[in-house]
């Protein structure tokens, strides 16, 4: 079929033509804009879940029901390394210097803004645009410890929009990337705003080993934030995200066709996207059959060998490979680490740092003490195919 008219969108953070079997999350995320935009307390919520589940997704549709709310937001990416001070600097900047405008209620903003090149300044970030008209405000988020100023920046922030009846939120994919103080500094503040009834509200996604990453920083975690899972879709959640964009285009899935993406995508949403892409351009007909997709299944794999799977695999080391292929071998998971180490060809404790640092990369995480799985769904298959021979290969 024309593959010009294909629904399907594979990608990273590309919006599916159909959010299938994410209501609940959407509408806790749309209860807790509205009540906190009013005056009502609200928990924040940090989604987890694995890999091609479609948090991006739901942090993008966040941030347009925030936007249509009347919010002002800062929508930031983590990755390794980052630094909260600095992303935190750049995109408070802007909406404070949009409440400064406002002559009625200017001072709480103009003051937040102070106090924001006051944070910036202590911690050495670039106050990006050198506004030589804004002086720091001594004694304000001035300390150069994150942990004691990202609170107070946030509370006068929060007093600024509040002041204005607006509200912001701050929403953070792959948040666990910050380190274990921009952490802790991140939940103390958004603690600080609770307290004083202020409309700041962070939604964030991330790995599951972020529950007690969070936790580890703050025992109080749990009692601040819900943590909604992200995961795959049931199997009508899954079947709507399959037919329904051929259905809009005029074209149909035989039943054995559906049944059949179903099983090899294990209902991810972005395995669906793969599947639905690639069985729309291999059908030559409006009604796609059971072979069209056994036809697709190669160039699916292919696609996801050298994009999805391949960009995690080029950031191990050559231990970490053997580790990962270790793991493939027994299966998805979770599996003992124990069991690991033996298929390695180690002691459990000798292969630790290597389990940490696949952990730390977010390429591993561990349901249980002692468990390690994938969190990228279907990576042991990649693997095996990846490396078929690496037992043989060592030997040589």
């Amino acid at each position: 079929m024309d593959p010009v008219k294909n629904p399907y969108a594979p990608g990273a953070g590309t919006p599916p033509p159909i959010l299938a079997g994410r209501d609940e999350i959407l509408t806790k995320a749309r209860l807790a804009l509205e009540r906190v935009k009013i005056g009502r307390s609200e928990k924040s919520f940090i989604a987890v879940g694995l890999r091609g589940v479609g948090k991006t997704v739901i942090m993008n549709h966040v941030q347009t029901l925030a936007d249509d709310n009347g919010y002002h937001t800062a929508y930031i990416e983590a990755y390794d390394q980052i630094s909260l001070a600095s992303e935190i600097t750049k995109k408070l900047r802007p909406i404070l210097l949009k409440l400064s405008r406002k002559e009625k209620f200017e001072d709480l903003a103009k003051k937040a803004l102070r106090g924001l090149r006051s944070f910036a300044s202590a911690l050495n970030v670039s106050f990006s645009g050198v506004d030589f008209s804004i002086k720091s405000e001594e004694g304000l988020a001035d300390s150069g410890d994150i942990i004691a100023d990202l609170p107070d920046l946030f509370v006068i922030v929060g007093e600024a929009a509040k002041e204005q009846k607006t509200a912001i939120a701050i929403i953070i994919d792959e948040i666990q990337y910050l380190s274990e103080t921009d952490m802790e500094a991140l939940i103390m503040a958004i603690h600080r705003c609770n307290q004083r009834s202020l409309p700041v509200l962070l939604f964030g996604a991330g790995l599951p080993q972020l529950r007690g990453k969070m936790g580890n920083a703050k025992s109080y975690v749990e009692r601040l934030f819900d943590f909604p899972t992200v995961d795959a879709l049931n199997q009508d959640e899954a079947a709507r995200a399959v037919l329904e964009p051929a259905l809009n285009e005029g074209v149909e899935f035989q039943k054995e066709a559906l049944n059949e993406i179903l099983r090899v995508t294990l209902c991810y949403p972005y395995f669906i996207q793969e599947w639905g892409h690639a069985a729309w351009n291999a059908a030559e007909t409006t009604s796609i059959t059971l072979e069209d997709v056994k036809k697709a299944t190669p160039a699916a794999l292919d696609r996801l060998d050298k994009g999805f799977f391949r960009v995690r695999l080029d950031r191990m080391t050559p231990t970490e490979k053997k580790y990962i292929r270790a793991l493939a071998e027994l299966g998805p998971g979770p599996h003992r680490s124990g069991e690991v180490a033996f298929i390695y060809g180690a002691e459990v404790q000798s292969v630790a740092p290597i389990r940490s640092s696949l952990i730390g990369k977010g390429m591993v995480y561990s349901p249980a003490h002692g468990d390690t799985a994938f969190t990228v769904p279907l990576f042991d298959d990649f693997m095996k195919r990846e490396m078929p021979d690496w037992k043989a290969d060592e030997k040589q």
